[in-house]
């Protein structure tokens, strides 16, 4: 398949991503319960936050390696089976998609920001995705501290 051949579905997807922002844009123009104009520092960091979970879950975390595989080949080499991108078609976009946290993003904050505005309900599915991702950057300030602190501890001991 050549690289032009898969340009159509990035395309596809892309309009198709346009037409949800524009229907959601459309539908909260019309039935929100909340403006975007009233919007706080508050409910941009709960949304932010939220995003950047979503993105960590679906493109990095092994609790959603099984839907994340769902878009790739397998292949069995030297007794192995090995994933690896198709090498085009629809599964192909959604398997870049997958494995970018810059083009997740996009998605998941779309998603985020209109059930934000959109849902009453979703604003506790919002608040708990900030929180655990809170939880997460705390862990990841914990493990970079711990291995810092490794590390300084073994430079010591050999005399550096």
């Amino acid at each position: 398949m050549r690289i032009t051949d898969q340009y159509l579905w990035n395309i596809i997807f892309t309009i198709f991503f346009i037409v949800l922002v524009f229907m959601g844009s459309v539908i909260l123009a019309s039935e929100a319960r909340l403006s975007y104009t009233e919007l706080t520092l508050v409910d941009f960091t709960l949304m932010a936050l939220a995003s950047w979970r979503l993105i960590r879950l679906f493109v990095y975390d092994l609790v959603t390696k099984w839907f994340r595989e769902q878009f790739y080949d397998a292949r069995e080499v030297k007794g192995r089976v090995v994933l690896e991108k198709p090498a085009g078609g629809p599964r192909r976009t959604l398997a870049d998609l997958m494995g970018c946290p810059w083009c997740f993003g996009v998605w998941s904050t779309a998603f985020v920001v209109f059930g934000y505005l959109m849902y009453e309900w979703a604003q506790f599915i919002i608040i708990f995705l900030a929180l655990s991702a809170v939880a997460t950057f705390l862990q990841l300030l914990t493990n970079l501290i711990g291995h810092r602190a490794e590390q300084l501890k073994n430079q010591n001991e050999r005399g550096y």
